[in-house]
């Protein structure tokens, strides 16, 4: 399919839509967008909106504060990172708006709608809908075991050191820093979604990989000019190339009890945020057994206690 450039085009005057994918890190964000971006009326980025070229705020990919650790996956698990990326005046969004308008794409010259995501979005919204106009939101959110597994499987095995390093310094724990992360998400999602109901739509990655025609509809009645969103399909979104499935199956699976105790720590303090997402706590009975071929090597990496 042909690609239309944004570069030297006046999309200030041609975009009527601000469409914004506000989810956590490893919750399905990515298969979301790019399911957006095969829509003919989108206009999508080559990749995150905070690794554009021109970006102008922090990003969870640098390294920040006097011990320069990367926020990377944890960028909710210290307050200070929470203060960095909620500051309206780490972020020159104007300045953004104008990278991101410069390096967009669409499949259609005539597209109205333009869609970006970062995780971080999460703590950004009363930013995004001041900066950008018509802004709409998609708010999602996932099994937080499962994502805390996904994080923790990531650092420990495909991560670069100086991303994990920070967790082999004493008194610092990767599962407890997970759960924590995931525990502030929701709450920052859950104030999202009842401070901006009149301008988006919530749903869960279960109800999208569960129900997508019940999912594309409720984003077509959002924006009606993504009128030919198809979530049931094969899409390559960051390394994996597949058809819509729920993955948390595998990933609970994956579990080991000692991070499963160090995840309850965290959330049994916050089973009401839980709940109010329809998530329920897990115990060490609720385990599955280990499925042998989704066995990981694991890189030596401190534990909890």
């Amino acid at each position: 399919m042909s690609s239309v450039r944004g570069a030297g085009l006046d999309l200030a005057s041609m975009i009527e839509t601000h469409l914004f994918v506000v989810c956590p890190n490893n919750s399905g964000s990515s298969f979301l967008s790019a399911a957006l971006g095969a829509c003919r009326a989108v206009w999508r980025l080559p990749h995150e909106g905070q690794t554009i070229r021109g970006f102008a705020g922090p990003a969870t990919t640098r390294a920040c504060g006097p011990a320069r650790w990367f926020p990377g996956l944890l960028w909710a698990s210290e307050q200070r990172w929470i203060d960095l990326f909620s500051d309206p005046r780490s972020h020159d969004w104007p300045r953004t708006r104008k990278a991101w308008y410069w390096y967009a794409r669409a499949h259609a010259a005539d597209a109205s709608a333009f869609v970006a995501k970062s995780p971080q979005h999460v703590l950004q919204v009363e930013q995004l809908a001041r900066h950008f106009s018509n802004a709409r939101f998609l708010f999602m959110v996932r099994n937080p075991y499962a994502v805390c597994e996904g994080i923790c499987r990531r650092y420990r095995t495909r991560l670069a050191e100086h991303f994990r390093r920070q967790f082999t310094a004493p008194g610092r724990c990767l599962p407890t820093a997970a759960a924590t992360h995931v525990a502030n998400c929701l709450a920052w999602q859950r104030r999202n979604i009842e401070a901006w109901r009149d301008r988006s739509v919530f749903f869960t990655y279960e109800q999208m990989c569960g129900e997508p025609a019940a999912v594309a509809e409720k984003v077509r009645a959002l924006v009606p000019a993504i009128d030919d969103l198809v979530l049931n399909r094969r899409i390559a979104a960051k390394d994996y190339d597949e058809v819509l499935a729920n993955m948390n199956g595998r990933q609970l699976a994956n579990l080991r009890a000692e991070d499963v105790a160090a995840f309850n720590r965290v959330f049994r303090e916050r089973q009401d945020t839980l709940a109010w997402f329809g998530y329920e706590f897990m115990g060490p009975r609720d385990m599955r057994p280990r499925a042998p071929e989704w066995t990981i090597s694991y890189s030596p990496v401190r534990q909890c206690r």
